[in-house]
């Protein structure tokens, strides 16, 4: 699926509630996941008619959204605090995993070319490393032609889970990035161009010779972008794929998580992607609407029963059956739909 055909999906999925489909499912949030969740939504209606009103407006936006009640639920990237749950009456489980990519714009430079490492990473993001052709690059890439161009760096401008999972990745890995920018769904970035959403960061690296961002991994792949590979903390050469984001995903320690509260990235092992992570769900456990909250958990629900594989299409990783069970257990019990 190229760009364009990805944001018209985009836009449709956000208009599909009309006065036709009155009961269809409200959300909103993180863009990270929207491939699969539109993936979803299409598969859901043709089963059962009822479509899904998903804005794919970022995580920091769905947290705003459901606390102000004008959804059904949220959904980010950014797992919340227990204090955040308590204050709003929400309740939080994850509902697919996946991984962030860092995605390029160089002639002559094909998905894989290029290795970078945490450090350097960090170093491009704090504006140390300033072209394609720094010792930095070259050393991990010794046999690649990197040109003497400006490396124009593209970030995210709106409030963005991707953002919090990127930065928390760079903290762990640069303390320089960790003192000068931290970790956080909005930080101030030393340089770089601003875009909305995963989709604003792919056009823009897409139109821009020398660019580099950071996207999920779907909208990467469907749009034929250039990913680079990344050296994981084990010292490995890794490919962002579905193995290497599994790898990763099988060390998230879910029973030791109040709340479901993990992040995930960095995590250990040859075969891991360092920058793998959940995409959350938020509902409140005593809805206004309680048909529409049990509306959505049947979506949530089918989504966990026949989604797995249409996730897999993606390179996304499902819950395990272990944590779905624990999902439905303890989170879902405690929201009130009668």
């Amino acid at each position: 699926m190229k760009f364009s055909t990805l944001l018209a999906a985009g836009i449709a999925l956000a208009v599909t509630a009309t006065a036709a489909f009155a009961d269809d499912i409200s959300g909103a949030g993180a863009t990270f996941p929207f491939p699969v969740y539109s993936k979803w939504a299409d598969a859901y209606k043709k089963a059962t008619g009822v479509g899904l009103n998903y804005q794919s407006i970022g995580s920091g936006a769905g947290i705003k959204q459901i606390q102000a009640k004008t959804v059904t639920f949220g959904a980010t990237d950014i797992p919340q605090k227990a204090e955040d749950l308590a204050k709003f009456g929400l309740v939080q489980w994850p509902q697919v995993m996946g991984g962030i990519v860092p995605v390029v714009n160089l002639e002559g430079i094909a998905a894989g070319d290029l290795v970078l490492d945490g450090p350097t990473l960090a170093n491009i993001y704090l504006g140390k490393v300033k072209t394609w052709d720094d010792a930095a690059i070259t050393k991990l890439n010794p046999s690649a032609k990197l040109p003497a161009l400006p490396i124009v760096v593209v970030r995210r401008s709106d409030g963005s889970g991707t953002t919090f999972n990127f930065t928390t990745y760079l903290s762990s890995v640069s303390p320089d990035f960790k003192a000068a920018v931290g970790a956080g769904q909005a930080v101030e970035w030393p340089v770089g161009v601003g875009a909305k959403g995963n989709d604003g960061v792919a056009a823009n690296v897409m139109q821009t010779k020398g660019a580099i961002g950071y996207v999920e991994y779907a909208f990467a792949k469907q749009n034929a972008m250039v990913n680079t590979d990344m050296i994981n903390s084990a010292g490995k050469r890794v490919k962002p794929k579905l193995e290497s984001f599994a790898a990763a995903a099988s060390n998230a320690d879910w029973n030791s998580a109040p709340n479901f509260n993990l992040v995930i990235v960095n995590q250990p092992g040859d075969a891991s992607w360092p920058m793998t992570n959940a995409t959350f769900i938020l509902m409140y456990s005593q809805p206004d609407d309680k048909a529409a909250a049990a509306a959505a958990l049947a979506f949530f629900d089918w989504s966990f029963t026949n989604g797995a594989k249409m996730a897999e299409e993606l390179d996304y990783i499902p819950m395990p059956v272990s944590v779905i069970a624990k999902i439905k257990s303890s989170a879902w019990t405690t929201i009130i739909t009668k």
